[in-house]
């Protein structure tokens, strides 16, 4: 039987959305369960997208990354057959529309991007669960909304921004839940354990780390982002199990360099979204909590790329499991939780699909301003060049992850902000000097991150106040008002090594500056080598050197094999500068045999981690030492200092955290301590000292010089969370006098910028050694309530208490917190390295 050519080319018509699909299945015929019956493998959860693009020609899924724990990180592009076929020319017009790409847009090729995160914390698991769902809803033939809408649009899916947390959580709860939902909340399958499955593998909270990238899951997403630039980026998050669904417009405060535009149209999404959530008696809410301020979260680093960029949040969070009973009697279940994200996620893209034209425009218009006149008042920033070398290069490296231009320019004079004494002044840029202007297409970006102070509307605010980078590198730096014209490109001095010159030195010098020495000290000690540190300045050969200079002897390693190469190849790796001298007779100052050359011992370190430490502050211990100093850490359960001995330990550390420091625990540590042992206490740990015998500590005494100069005018309810905020510091910035002389501030200046977030002021010690201080009348930048400001005035911050033959060393400021003050990670190599020898 002859079938007509006509007939078939017609079937072929009709079928071809088909044969386009595959066979794609539905994630309820893909998954050994019903998208939200339960939590889905991360294994399987990957298998689902590689299938759907195994089988559908319209998407593309490209693995960018791998975790610590070497789990895939993925990316799904979606859209037509059409323009999945000119991908890549999209994506490159895209970019020349923000300036970042050379040559000139072709409309034809303009198109709505749309990026989708889901699940960056772990255990807000609902959100990768809903990514299967949505990106079946995106390829099923079926679907002839979401047909057109791809026509002029581009999605982009991550299915699990924290693949580690999302299987940690997953597998915890598929390993303690019942067979029949138990809805009780106070039961086993709703309380998940410390540390939870919120962070990545180093507990680190990777919604704070978009523009830091102090994690390698960032990092590399964010090289992704950057190729991508997308008009809207949705952040896909859970909240507490009994709270209504959050979508856009965000809370206040907005930063003020947030544009109308940008404002508007989250407006405008949200009553898209509001749309269906009445069409099915979903409660909701918007306006509440979540701001736009702080410039690292998923929402707000988009924004100040040109984005839509906004948080969705479901309730349910680790307390929801499966099914939870609500305080409503009703149940929440997962069921819900997916049907809630997989629809916001389609009205995002619906929306933008019906805004192409707008968004298209608007963010032209966007990068167009930004190149031309930039929001803020400073249009140049001044980072001098004869700040320590391996300061620089970090900062370099910072600004290159986040696509920031920097240059030299040309010798002249401009009045500018002092950022070491909050003054202006009249200045020289000298040609040795990093100079970043605002003029570039990532200005707002530029200037959130380098303003001295942030411009904030409201003082009621989710996270730190400031940041400010020339803080958080310790370097000496100023922000004009003047434009400034720039040359692309710059280069540090290079290293002043003349190992060549010095084949068998006496010894080498090593200046004592930034985390570069400390990863070069930690790498001396794991190959053996012995290593002093002079606790006073001196001069040799005319070279003035600070206390902290690492001077390595050939005498100390006389019994060394291959000591010279062993040094020589540790420097180069570090990119070192070395200076090898040939006498250790100085010109001023102590010689290498004195006293005064301290011998560092390589420490045996342990920290504890566990019930009763924060989980994201023990990971910044852990991530410090695995990450940035590569040096070997024994990690202990809280409970084990019950009976602490440390018979193999140097140092411990109790990262922040709540510790039940009873007789037991308390006489250990103390008897380990007198023994010898160096205790680091950083920021809560440090109030569970307070009463311990020895310490030395006491909490600042309550005085009426603290009370407020006026009573609050405001006595009513509805305003007592505003007033609470006179006593808060969400996280600003203050200069502490430091006492530069003792080992814990070698290498840093006497003003140190120090972020502080939280309220606890401790006295000055009348036994020990106060090195780091709050005057009368410090300089702050960011947010800091009336009186929480009295009650830091002449506040110990960093201090050290003999305690027998042992050190406490307290840290009442974390200087690792979230890992990008660097200069905080430099005090605590201190902390770790020279204090005690």
């Amino acid at each position: 039987m002859m079938i007509s050519q006509r007939y078939t080319v017609g079937l072929l018509i009709a079928f071809l959305p088909l044969l386009l699909m595959g066979q794609v299945q539905s994630p309820d015929s893909f998954l050994p369960h019903r998208l939200g019956e339960t939590f889905t493998p991360h294994h399987i959860l990957v298998d689902y997208f590689e299938h759907v693009a195994a089988n559908n020609k319209a998407v593309q899924l490209e693995e960018y990354g791998r975790t610590n724990e070497q789990r895939p990180l993925l990316l799904a592009v979606v859209s037509t057959q059409e323009n999945m076929d000119q991908i890549e020319a999209i994506r490159l017009n895209h970019l020349r529309r923000a300036g970042i790409e050379g040559g000139t847009p072709d409309p034809a090729l303009d198109r709505a991007i749309v990026w989708l995160s889901y699940s960056v914390h772990g255990n807000e698991a609902a959100g990768a669960e809903s990514s299967m769902g949505v990106i079946y809803d995106l390829v099923d033939p079926n679907n002839k909304e979401a047909q057109e809408w791809l026509k002029n649009t581009i999605v982009i899916i991550d299915p699990s921004v924290n693949p580690d947390g999302y299987s940690r959580y997953s597998s915890w709860f598929r390993g303690v839940a019942t067979t029949d939902r138990d809805i009780t909340p106070d039961v086993r399958e709703h309380r998940e354990p410390w540390p939870g499955g919120r962070t990545n593998h180093y507990m680190f909270d990777l919604n704070r780390d978009w523009a830091w990238q102090t994690q390698v899951e960032s990092q590399q997403r964010i090289v992704k982002y950057h190729q991508w630039m997308p008009h809207i980026h949705a952040d896909l998050h859970e909240q507490w199990f009994d709270n209504p669904y959050y979508f856009a417009p965000a809370a206040q405060p907005f930063h003020a360099y947030i544009t109308k535009w940008q404002s508007d149209f989250q407006t405008e999404i949200g009553k898209n979204h509001a749309k269906y959530f009445d069409q099915n008696g979903w409660l909701y809410f918007t306006r509440e909590v979540f701001d736009l301020l702080y410039p690292s979260y998923g929402d707000t680093y988009p924004t100040f790329n040109g984005a839509i960029g906004m948080t969705y949040e479901q309730g349910g969070h680790s307390k929801g499991g499966s099914a939870i009973l609500l305080p409503n009697s009703d149940t929440l279940t997962l069921y819900d939780r997916v049907a809630h994200h997989r629809t916001t996620s389609l009205s995002t893209i619906e929306i933008a699909s019906k805004s192409a034209d707008r968004l298209v425009q608007k963010f032209t218009d966007y990068f167009k301003r930004a190149a031309d006149n930039p929001t803020g008042s400073y249009k140049t920033y001044i980072i001098k060049g004869d700040n320590s070398q391996p300061r620089m290069e970090a900062l370099l490296t910072f600004l290159d992850r986040n696509g920031i231009e920097y240059g030299t320019a040309s010798t002249s004079k401009v009045n500018a902000y002092n950022y070491q004494n909050g003054k202006q002044e009249s200045i020289s840029i000298a040609s040795n000097d990093l100079v970043i202007s605002a003029y570039q297409p990532r200005s707002v970006l530029t200037q959130v991150l380098l303003d001295p102070t942030t411009e904030v509307v409201d003082s009621l605010t989710y996270d730190i106040t400031a940041w400010s980078l020339p803080y958080a590198y310790g370097l000496e730096a100023f922000a004009s008002t003047t434009r400034v014209t720039v040359k692309e490109g710059y280069e540090t001095a290079a290293n002043k090594n003349d190992l060549a010159s010095n084949p068998n030195p006496y010894a080498y010098l090593v200046p004592w500056e930034s985390m570069q020495e400390a990863h070069f000290l930690a790498q001396l000690f794991k190959a053996e080598v012995q290593v002093r540190a002079a606790s006073k300045a001196f001069q040799l050969n005319g070279e003035e050197y600070q206390a902290g200079t690492l001077v390595i002897t050939r005498a100390d390693n006389r019994k060394k094999e291959n000591f010279d190469a062993v040094v020589r190849e540790i420097a180069g790796a570090n990119k070192i500068r070395v200076k090898a001298v040939t006498t250790g007779f100085t010109d001023n100052g102590p010689d290498f045999g004195s006293g005064a050359m301290m011998l560092l011992a390589a420490p045996r370190v342990a920290m504890v981690a566990g019930e009763g430490t924060y989980s994201n502050e023990a990971g910044q211990v852990w991530h410090f030492f695995e990450q940035r100093l590569d040096y070997p850490i024994h990690i202990y359960y809280p409970d084990d200092l019950e009976s602490w001995t440390g018979e193999d330990i140097d140092v411990l550390i109790l990262p922040e955290g709540y510790y039940r420091m009873n007789d037991g625990a308390g006489e250990s540590i103390a008897k380990w301590v007198r023994s010898g042992g160096k205790l680091i206490a950083i920021g809560a740990a440090v109030s569970s000292l307070v009463d311990q015998s020895g310490s030395g500590l006491s909490y600042k005494s309550a005085t009426s010089d603290n009370e407020p100069s006026a009573p609050h005018q405001d006595h009513s309810y509805a305003g007592a969370e505003r007033r609470s905020i006179a006593d808060a510091i969400p996280g600003a910035i203050f200069s502490v006098k430091m006492d530069t002389s003792h080992p814990l501030a070698f290498g840093l200046d006497e003003t140190y910028f120090s972020l502080k977030t939280g309220t606890s002021a401790y006295a000055p010690m009348d036994s020990g050694w106060n090195i780091g201080t709050i005057g009368d009348d410090p300089m702050i930048s960011g947010f800091v309530g009336s009186n929480a400001k009295e009650k830091m005035k002449n506040t110990l911050v960093y201090g050290v208490k003999r305690h027998g033959g042992g050190q406490l060393v307290y840290l009442v400021d974390n200087p690792l917190y979230r890992g990008f003050w660097e200069n905080g990670t430099f005090l605590f190599s201190n902390a770790l390295f020279m204090v005690g020898n």
